[in-house]
């Protein structure tokens, strides 16, 4: 079985090493580009602010990895391992027990915040993390094949799938012979929950799961949303896109081989570099309506929390209140790229100017909702991959969205069982 470990860093400011401390905190850094720079910022801070020191560990980058470490370091009560960690947008009701309880040093701050990162974070009326950067789906389509056919950015999937189906006609008969109108996260994982989330609840059916824990899958509006996924596949969506996940769809669109594409903000960027034959070429927009106007698209993002076992928990405190604030949340913009989790950033011209594209991005955000993972708790993982199976038994044609939505049902409340724990 591989050993799972984290990494301490020595990310020391030069002269503190001499200085006395009251008190010395673990903090997760970020592994990704820039997140050593940003690590050294807060140290920086914080240690001015407190007088206590700060030191860093880094977690594995594979989110499956960090989790069961976490998991392990909880086990064995370790507080000296961390006191503040990020958190996954759908681990926290399943690390419900293991992180400290936020209300009542930091629930007075929620209006600043975005709102769905902020219910997500919310288990039975209690906070236990803080939004540390957002993620939401989005849909990237082709400027100039827009323009070139007359036609306008879809507000509804109907309008989508018309558009997609013309331009893929026209696209083709003009040579493009490997060009596609839609593509998406089909293969069998978190990434297909997170479509099936979007398709379903833009229709009215629904988050699989309600606020209160009821099962509430099998209704009409949930099928007829999977069955209008499943009439794309071998039309104007490759059934190769049943093994894609974000990078291979982001790679297929970026060579110039697809309309429209459902994706992450990241793209965005990796679409405007110099390198990119997209570039100036690409527009994004939220997913579009369903029949009756309802938007929908995945919360995504990371939190931060603090370890309950944290013998520090006013430090913790203190920490995670600089880690949120304006100035933590536009560092963390220009060093590592990260969309900012508070609303008024969004307006703030220091922000706009490292990031115009965020002006795109701020209604997007706002209407970001979450994926049942707080109120089914530990069960999640079950759940999800109950909705990612079946949701791809659709798409290569086994059931239709009837059929599925009744076998969703039954496996979710199987999961339920007595309550969600």
């Amino acid at each position: 079985m591989k050993k799972l470990t984290f990494t301490f860093l020595a990310v020391a400011l030069a002269g503190t090493s001499q200085l006395a401390f009251a008190d010395t905190l673990r903090m997760e850094c970020p592994v990704s580009p820039g997140g050593k720079q940003y690590c050294q910022y807060i140290k920086e801070r914080f240690e001015k602010q407190t007088g206590n020191q700060l030191e860093f560990i880094e977690f594995p980058a594979a989110s499956d990895e960090k989790l069961a470490l976490l998991q392990q370091l909880f086990a064995a009560k370790d507080e000296k391992a961390v006191d503040v960690f990020q958190s996954d947008t759908i681990w926290i009701g399943l690390l419900d027990k293991q992180t400290l309880d936020l209300t009542d040093a930091m629930g007075g701050m929620e209006k600043d915040f975005f709102p769905g990162p902020w219910k997500n974070n919310t288990v039975n009326g209690r906070l236990k993390a803080v939004p540390s950067y957002i993620d939401t789906g989005v849909l990237f389509y082709r400027k100039d094949l827009l323009e070139k056919y007359k036609e306008q950015p879809p507000k509804t999937w109907d309008e989508m799938t018309r558009i997609a189906t013309k331009i893929q006609a026209e696209e083709r008969k003009a040579g493009h012979k490997n060009f596609w109108g839609y593509i998406f996260q089909g293969k069998s994982y978190e990434g297909l929950t997170c479509n099936a989330l979007e398709w379903i609840d833009s229709y009215g059916g629904g988050t699989f799961v309600d606020e209160k824990g009821n099962v509430t899958i099998n209704n009409p509006k949930a099928a007829q949303a999977l069955d209008m996924a499943r009439g794309w596949m071998g039309k104007i969506t490759p059934k190769g896109v049943l093994g894609y996940k974000e990078e291979e769809s982001r790679t297929v669109f970026q060579n110039g081989d697809a309309l429209f594409m459902r994706n992450w903000p990241y793209v965005w960027q990796l679409s405007q570099a110099d390198d990119s034959p997209l570039k100036g070429k690409v527009g994004v927009m939220q997913l579009p309506a369903g029949p009756e106007g309802r938007q929908a698209t995945t919360l995504g993002g990371w939190q931060w929390s603090i370890n309950a076992n944290t013998k520090n928990p006013e430090a913790a405190i203190a920490l995670l209140k600089i880690l949120s604030d304006d100035d933590s949340q536009i560092s963390r913009l220009k060093m590592l790229g990260h969309a900012p989790t508070r609303v008024a950033l969004y307006e703030n011209k220091d922000v706009l100017a490292v990031a115009p594209e965020l002006t795109q991005f701020r209604d997007i955000f706002a209407q970001a909702v979450p994926r049942p993972a707080t109120v089914t708790k530990a069960q999640y993982p079950r759940v999800s991959n109950a909705i990612f199976n079946v949701t791809f038994s659709v798409l290569n044609g086994k059931e239709d969205g009837k059929k599925a939505t009744e076998d969703l049902q039954k496996r979710l409340t199987r999961a339920k069982g007595a309550g969600w724990r």
